[in-house]
């Protein structure tokens, strides 16, 4: 199935509003999802047997830090049988005075791969997976404070007693 196939395909499947726009200037075209869509999405291009995008190849965070202060989760989908890549992309607005982090649905009771992806955007830009199963620091130690890839983010001068350069 080609880009706009797949476009048609999830519109009749869960209607006009599961299609929030779509990019088509750059090296892969991709559709930008509801949000709150994402795992429904996915769902259906795994088992549907026009698309079958049985491989998730990697789940990118993104802080766009625009006036609405957007973050944002990249997904590189791949049909190994149908030889097809995808790319979907969702994003929403984030308070910046908020205490509370930036939210997204979890794909990993679809996707096995999203466990360790997820928790990287987790560990990296503070965005927190909904029912994911172990959402933990991965790379950084766990008394971390903050969120190195986030664009507001101050980098510390100390971090027990060492200087980091």
């Amino acid at each position: 199935m080609m880009f706009n196939d797949i476009k048609l395909l999830l519109i009749q499947k869960f209607g006009d509003a599961v299609i929030a726009g779509e990019e088509t200037g750059g090296l892969q075209p991709a559709l930008l999802i509801n949000p709150d869509d994402i795992d429904r999405v996915c769902l259906e291009l795994r088992n549907n047997p026009k698309t079958y995008f049985d491989f998730l190849s990697s789940i990118s965070g993104l802080h766009y830090n625009d006036e609405a202060n957007r973050y944002g989760v990249v997904y590189h989908l791949t049909s190994i049988p149908y030889k097809t890549q995808l790319t979907l992309k969702i994003s929403k607005p984030h308070d910046r005075e908020s205490s509370e982090l930036p939210e997204f649905k979890s794909i990993t009771a679809i996707y096995r791969t999203a466990d360790w992806h997820e928790r990287e955007a987790y560990d990296l830009l503070g965005i927190f997976f909904t029912s994911h199963p172990d959402l933990r620091r991965i790379l950084l130690p766990d008394d971390w404070d903050g969120f190195p890839l986030r664009k507001d983010y101050k980098a510390a001068e100390y971090y027990k007693g060492i200087k980091i350069d």
